[in-house]
Parts: structure tokens; C-alpha cells; sequence
């Protein structure tokens, strides 16, 4: 049983029009992680429309969900990913929108062009992976993956390539403790945790010239005291500490604890150290798969690299996933070559008809790849090979 990529082409054209009212849907109403109900409902009632069983609150979240079209024979089961949590004050300036409606178009226009498939069709959705949510994490450790053999998606981007690494990423809070005193009578009777903090920013700044240009480190001061006349008792810093591995990650966060107890020492503080999230692995995606993709969107003429060796990289909970089975995560360009993620300009970009023709392009590579996967035991079996090669049990 086979689908020509024309038949997929032509039904995920038909699905443009709602594809795109879902995606401004979402972008004219972000929601940031863990709050999605807005997303999930106009997702899930796209695919319930669509002959899928949906089942909301998957995994003990309650803005996940796992929607399933079950095929006529037994076979592979193979998942679509969505998100769509956006970010405090920039909105989608990520692009989830695109990504939950581009995952929700391929898997639709999927089960119409191959309404008897085989196997079982997912498409689940994965919030909060924004802010150290690891929506995805989560959902892994409640069971949702075990049965999926696959997982695909796509991410906009400003520019097109079919995989790219992403780095580890651990996500911390350093929070101060001092005393409190009046900041002009007696300061002298006080202990500033601001202090703490800043003297910790210091020492954090200075550790940049000794790590790998791999890793990173960046946070914001998430409290400063409440008053100006008042030696702050408490003050905190919530900050991502990034290397290309978990390992290396996890080292630099050693280093980080303590440049934390320096200051602390130094201020006549106390630190605390915690974790917000839980660490995001390093990205392994499967060439075997990513390959697939990346012919089928020539094809439809898209210039897309690839891979990325040398980009700038960030971080995402689908790292763990790729850990586990083989997963796919291309990036497709909707915006000028050099537009920042995570801006007001990659906000506005995933809002206009060239993200969502791009969009529509990516659907439809999504749902060739998913197709192959569920009749051509072959792919299945090369991507499970890899994958086992890399180091992991296959599936």
C-alpha cells in the first residue's frame, strides 16, 4: 500500500485554508506554558472533525493530548508532535503556531490520502516546552511515547535545514537569603541577597572566558527586593546553563554552584541552587529519517541544507525524546536569512502567508515521511538500525 506524494500534496493543499486560520488562532492568542488550553482546543477540534480519537489531559497535563487514527491492519505506530505554548511578552516568537498547525495539516492530510493505512497515526500534543516546561519530558515519563516507533516535526526558522544539533540544557534558580535591615539607618545590621546576586552575575560573567565556546550561560534576575529603603532578605537569578552534551552540561553546572556559594560567602549570604526543569538532553536526530524529509521538500522546491554543523544552537525537550526512538525536528526558513528567534520580527514573520506556504510545505514532508514509515517496513527498519547504532535499544 503506497501514496503518491502528489495525492498528499493535493490534500494538504485542501487543508491550507484551515491550517492557516488555526495557526493565526493561536498567534493572536499566546499562551505561555502549561496554559495552552486555547491551543488545545482549537487543535483538538480540528482533529476530532477529522476522524481522530483525542483524548485531552494526556500524560497528567492538562494542555497535552494524544489524538489517534487507527489503520485497518496492524503496523507501525508513528507520532506527529505539536506545539504551541509561546513566550512571556515576545508571543509566538518562536513560531509554535506554525508548528501545531503544519503537525495537525500532515497528519490529517495524511489519513486522507491513505484512508486505509496500516498501523496507527499520532498526533500528540506537547506543551510547555518553552521555560524549561519539558512538556515533552513529562509526557515520556507517564508512558505516552511507549508505544510510538516514531516521532516527527518540523520548527520555523530563518533558514532551511534538515537537521541541526541542539545543545543540552540545564535549567536552575539561585536563590539568595540575607536579613533585612533599613537600607539608610543600619545597613550595617542587614545582609543583602542582591548583593549575592550580583556579585554571583560577576562571577558568572567571568567564568565565560573559561568555558567551551559551546556552552552557554544566560539567566535574568527573577527578584531584587521589593523596596529601595530595605537591605533585600531574598533575591533570586533563574538562568539556563548550556553545553553541546548532557555531560558537559552538567559539569558547567557544578561550576556554577559554585560561583553561587562564592558569592554567597562573600556577601555573608546564603544560596540555594535548585533546578526549575528537568535538563534537556542534547538533540540526536535521525539522518535516515531527516534525509527523507529533506529529498521530499526539494522536490517541492524547497532549498533545504543538510544539516547545520556550525549554527548557533539552542535547546529542546524533544533532546530526550531523541533518546529514546528516532525523531526528526528539520527546520524550515519563514523568515529573512538572520531574523533572531525568540523577536518581536520572528513573532510577526510566523504570522504572514510565506510562513504559512512554507508551512504547508513542511505538512506535506512530514506526511511523506509518516507514510513511508507506516508501508515501508524498510525505512522503519534503517531507522531503527541507526538509532541502535548510535547507542540506544531499537524500539
Amino acid at each position: 500500500m503506497t501514496v503518491s506524494l502528489q495525492a498528499l500534496a493535493d490534500e494538504i493543499a485542501g487543508l491550507r485554508p484551515r491550517m492557516e486560520r488555526v495557526s493565526l488562532a493561536l498567534h493572536g492568542r499566546p499562551e505561555t506554558k502549561f496554559e495552552e488550553y486555547h491551543a488545545q482546543q482549537v487543535l483538538t477540534g480540528w482533529l476530532v472533525e477529522s476522524g481522530f480519537v483525542v483524548s485531552a489531559g494526556a500524560g497528567g497535563l492538562d494542555t497535552a493530548f494524544v489524538a489517534v487514527h487507527r489503520g485497518r491492519a496492524p503496523g507501525p505506530c508513528v507520532a506527529v508532535l505539536a506545539e504551541y505554548d509561546a513566550l512571556p511578552g515576545v508571543g509566538h516568537g518562536c513560531g509554535h503556531n506554525l508548528i501545531a498547525a503544519g503537525g495537525a495539516a500532515a497528519a490529517i492530510g495524511l489519513v486522507r490520502a491513505l484512508p486505509g493505512h496500516p498501523g496507527t497515526v499520532m498526533v500528540i500534543g506537547t506543551p510547555g516546552e518553552e521555560m524549561g516546561g519539558a512538556g515533552k519530558v513529562l509526557l515520556a515519563e507517564a508512558g505516552v511515547f511507549d508505544e510510538v516507533d516514531a516521532a516527527v516535526m518540523f520548527h520555523p526558522s530563518d533558514r532551511s535545514v534538515s537537521t541541526q544539533h541542539a545543545l543540552a540544557a540545564a535549567h536552575l534558580r539561585v536563590a539568595f537569603s540575607g536579613r533585612s535591615a533599613h537600607a539608610a539607618k543600619s545597613p550595617w545590621e542587614g545582609r543583602s541577597a542582591l548583593a549575592g546576586v550580583q556579585v554571583f552575575l560577576n562571577a558568572v560573567d567571568t567564568l565565560r572566558q573559561f568555558v567551551p565556546p559551546t556552552a552557554r550561560l544566560h539567566g535574568v534576575v527573577s527578584d531584587g527586593g521589593q523596596a529601595p529603603n530595605v537591605v533585600p532578605a531574598r533575591a533570586a537569578v533563574d538562568l539556563y546553563v548550556r553545553d553541546a552534551t548532557t555531560a558537559a552540561a552538567k559539569a558547567l553546572v557544578e561550576r556554577v554552584r559554585d560561583a553561587a556559594e562564592g558569592a554567597a560567602l562573600a556577601t555573608g549570604t546564603r544560596a540555594e541552587t535548585t533546578e526549575t526543569g528537568p535538563l534537556y538532553a542534547e538533540r540526536r536526530d535521525s539522518q535516515v529519517l531527516a534525509a527523507r524529509f529533506g529529498a521530499v521538500v526539494r522536490a517541492l522546491g524547497l532549498d533545504i541544507g543538510p544539516d547545520a554543523p556550525d549554527s548557533p544552537a539552542g535547546s529542546s525537550d524533544i533532546g530526550n525524546l531523541s533518546l529514546l526512538l528516532p525523531v526528526i525536528h528539520p527546520y524550515v526558513q519563514i523568515a529573512e536569512t538572520g531574523t533572531p528567534a525568540h523577536s518581536d520580527a520572528m513573532r510577526d514573520a510566523a504570522a504572514t502567508p510565506f510562513a504559512h506556504e512554507r508551512t504547508q510545505v513542511a505538512a506535506i514532508g512530514l506526511a511523506r515521511v509518516v507514510a513511508d514509515l507506516l508501508t515501508d517496513p524498510e525505512l522503519l527498519a534503517a531507522a531503527r538500525a541507526e538509532f541502535a547504532a548510535a547507542g540506544a535499544p531499537a524500539r
